[in-house]
This record gives C-alpha cells, sequence and structure tokens, in this order.
C-alpha cells in the first residue's frame, strides 16, 4: 500500500502488519542509534520546526541508513500505543533515495532548462548568466524583510561579542535596504532536544532591559559600519536612487520588550527608530500565539489589537512571522496597513508547530497588500537556483506582488543559500532563469518590500 501524508493527517491509517510504502524527509536526530531515523512530509524548515508524534513517522531499517534526505521507505506499518514517544512506526524497513521534483515545476521550470539545449561552452554562460545578474541588481534596489547580518544579536552569554562586516557585502551585492533584527526574548529562549523553545518566564522588567541593550548594539553596529537608517518616505525614496549607500531598516523580533506596555512602543519607535515589528518570536508574549507552541490566547490578544492599531498609526511595519493562523487573520481584520510575513516558506502538507506555511495563511498576508518573505533554507544543497524555485513556488500562491527576500541572515542554523549579501546578482540570475522576467524579479528582490514600506512608513 502507497501511502500519502495528508491520509495520515486525516487519519486515513493502514492496518497494522500491512505493508506500506511512503516517501518523505529524514529529521535530523541527534544522537540516534544505528538502524533508526524519523521521517516526515517535508524537510525541517528551521530549528523551530521539531518533529511531532501526529506528524511523524518512526523508522526501523533493515539495513543501512540512506545517505539521502529525501527518501522512499517499504515496510511493515505498525499503530503505536500513546504511551509511545511516536504514533506509528514503518518496521524492518528498506529505503531508497527519491528523485523530486513537484507540481511547481510548471511553465517557469520548462523555461529555466533551455539554457540546457545551448551549445555554448560552459564558461561563456556563466559569464553572461553573472553579467545579466549584476546588471539588474544595479538598476533595481534589492531589499531583505529580514536579517541578523553583522552578528546584531544580543547574546546573554556572550554581550561583548565582535561585529561582523555589513556595509562591504551590502555594497558588493548592490542591496540597498536590509531589515536588521534585534530578538529580545533571548534570555528565555534556547537550543534544545534540537530546536528552539521557551524554557523560563522571564523575570518581571527582564524583557524590557535585555530590549533596551539589544536596540542600542543594533546601533553601534549601524554606527560602526557607517550605515543610514530609513525612518520615513523620503529615506525610502532616496534608497530607491540608483547607487544609493546600503541602509538599513530598525526591526525587532518580538515585542517582548514591550511587556505589555503601548508606551514602550512609543518609545521604540521615537528613540531607538523601530519601523518594523514582528508581533512574537519563540516566547508567547502578551501579543499572541506562535507556531511553534501549543496556542495560549486564541490567537492575536487584545493589547496585540492595540499594538497593530498604535503601528499603523505610527508608521511602523507589522510583522506576523511565527505567528498562527488564527492571529494573522485577526491582525489582517484589524489592520489598516500592508503587513507583512518575513520569513517562511510554502508547504503543501501542513504540520503542527511547523514554521512553514500553506497557501491560505500566506494569502491572507496577501490580500492587506503585503508581501510573504521567502527564506533560503532549501535543503542539503542550498543553491541560488533552489532558494529562486522555492521563491517561485510561493509566487505560483500568491502572485509575483506578494513575495519577497527573507533570508533570516545568521539567524538560520541550517545551511542557507544566502549567507552572503554579495551574491545577490546570482540570485537574481537564478530567478531569470526559473522563468521570471527582469520587472518581476525587481519585485521579488526588492519592489515589493519597497511598495509595503511606502504605503506604512511615516511621510
Amino acid at each position: 500500500m502507497t501511502l500519502n501524508w495528508a491520509g495520515l493527517f486525516r487519519g486515513a491509517l493502514p492496518r497494522d502488519g500491512e505493508t506500506v510504502t511512503l516517501e518523505g524527509e529524514v529529521f535530523p536526530l541527534e544522537d540516534a542509534p544505528d538502524g533508526r531515523l524519523l521521517l516526515v512530509a517535508e524537510a525541517g524548515c528551521c530549528i523551530g520546526c521539531r518533529p511531532q508524534p501526529e506528524s511523524t513517522v518512526e523508522v526501523l531499517l533493515d539495513g543501512s541508513a540512506p545517505k539521502s534526505r529525501s527518501i522512499r521507505v517499504s515496510g511493515i506499518w505498525r499503530n503505536l500505543p500513546e504511551a509511545e514517544p511516536w504514533r506509528w512506526r514503518i518496521e524492518a524497513a528498506t529505503v531508497a533515495a527519491r528523485v523530486t521534483g513537484g507540481p511547481w515545476l510548471n511553465r517557469r521550470a520548462l523555461l529555466a532548462a533551455a539554457p540546457l539545449l545551448c551549445a555554448a561552452p560552459r564558461a561563456a554562460r556563466a559569464q553572461t548568466a553573472a553579467g545579466a545578474g549584476r546588471a539588474l541588481v544595479d538598476a533595481a534596489s534589492p531589499m531583505d524583510l529580514h536579517s541578523h547580518a553583522g552578528r546584531v544579536i544580543l547574546r546573554p552569554s556572550d554581550p561583548d561579542r565582535a561585529f561582523l562586516p555589513l556595509a562591504a557585502p551590502m555594497r558588493a551585492g548592490g542591496m540597498s535596504l536590509v531589515s536588521l533584527a534585534i530578538v529580545p526574548d533571548s534570555p528565555v529562549i534556547r537550543v534544545s532536544g534540537g530546536f528552539i523553545q521557551p524554557y523560563r518566564q522571564p523575570a518581571p522588567g527582564e524583557l524590557w532591559a535585555h530590549g533596551q541593550r539589544a536596540f542600542a548594539r543594533l546601533h553601534r553596529l549601524v554606527a560602526q559600519e557607517g550605515l543610514t537608517i530609513v525612518t520615513d518616505k523620503a529615506g525610502l525614496a532616496r534608497q530607491m536612487r540608483p547607487g544609493a549607500p546600503p541602509a538599513i531598516l530598525v526591526e525587532s523580533e518580538g515585542g517582548d520588550f514591550m511587556e505589555g506596555r503601548i508606551d514602550r512602543l512609543e518609545w521604540a519607535f521615537r528613540e531607538q527608530k523601530l519601523r518594523h515589528l514582528q508581533l512574537t518570536h519563540y516566547h508567547v508574549n502578551e501579543l499572541g500565539d506562535i507556531q511553534t507552541v501549543s496556542a495560549v490566547h486564541n490567537g492575536l490578544t487584545d493589547f496585540g489589537v492595540e499594538v497593530v492599531r498604535a503601528c499603523n498609526r505610527l508608521g511602523i511595519l507589522v510583522d506576523v512571522a511565527h505567528a498562527t493562523l488564527p492571529m494573522v487573520r485577526r491582525a489582517a481584520e484589524v489592520t489598516s496597513k500592508p503587513i507583512n510575513l518575513s520569513h517562511t516558506a510554502l508547504t503543501r502538507q501542513p504540520r503542527p508547530f511547523s514554521r512553514l506555511i500553506p497557501a491560505e495563511h500566506a494569502r491572507v498576508v496577501a490580500q492587506t497588500g503585503g508581501v510573504v518573505g521567502i527564506w533560503p533554507l532549501v535543503g542539503d544543497n542550498p543553491t541560488p537556483r533552489r532558494y529562486a524555485e522555492s521563491i517561485a513556488r510561493m509566487v505560483d500562491a500568491v502572485g509575483v506582488d506578494h513575495v519577497g527576500v527573507g533570508s533570516d541572515m545568521l539567524g538560520l542554523l541550517g545551511r542557507s543559500a544566502f549567507e552572503d549579501y554579495a551574491v545577490a546578482p546570482d540570485l537574481a540570475q537564478a530567478l531569470l532563469e526559473v522563468g521570471f522576467d527582469a520587472e518581476g524579479t525587481k519585485k521579488l528582490m526588492g519592489g515589493n518590500f519597497a511598495r509595503v514600506l511606502a504605503a506604512v512608513l511615516p511621510g
């Protein structure tokens, strides 16, 4: 019997002892004993996407483990009792690598295959491609919806760690604007058991104090790198001019620094030049629910509603990354301005506690006029081409006007296809190769984000 994940999630289970075949992705499992692996529907999008019993199959191998992460498993199906860590198991399993494709291989894939038919020397093609990508970013204003580049994150365990270069890589890649994010909940989250999770409740005033120090670190990095901070429509317009020096937008990944006080949002806007607020992160705060733990608030809280409206009034972009779909829906109902979801990727097989989102989730953001940023987590062989294909899948779901680049640079624990801004021309070229025209590529590389900022930032 050939299984599919959608059927499993609906409860269409095979009989115990039946021979089955199932395709999926190997989930990284630290210290796993030989002969055992975990199989999930899709590769983990981030370290926060831990496997859950209701969306994971334990596999006991009859032979050696596969080298491929994308596999086909055949063996004996077992429905396990609730006392077991996992609900399902395939025993005496044989494993083979599978060739992955997908329904996104549409007209763009055919267009992208055309260069393979050309008999021109490979070196000449590469030189032409590099030139096209470079010319495109020089004519556009590439922007990143979400980044921790420069080593901006303040770590409680290492508060004085050295910065990394930021301005030079931005100039090398032609990047115009980066939304640079502090992480206010850092003191109460940690990597444990292979994923990020909150491990304690903060003391009163703790995240407010940490947030102040985190903002101060960001401004030290900006000063050291000689970067401009965009705070209003006029500053954004300057960044859209050819040859503009690199600039940043001040972002907070989570509203935890407010600790339920709206006056601290006003402070951050006025004193710290905050213009991009992600409502939630990995710690469940006063604003709403997050994707990676069970719901607490049933969506956006009353305080969250107050914050969204205050952001609209002040000119701060509302970001619903990490928020549950009910929270995103409520934020979309409340907002009078476009919202964005700065870093994620599309899934066709939604599963609990995943940071990946289905098309329905993305469309809620798009319907506000907003943008969904795609992050560069694309598996074991991260390349600009694979990143471009991931972007294309989201475009198929919500349209070319509502997708952008959300690198989460230096915030990812997996291998990235966009680890350095100097490779921006390579990404632009990859987008051209998968079938986007120049205007569409400019939108994806930054034009869509610029449009949203123009609608949100103060005059």
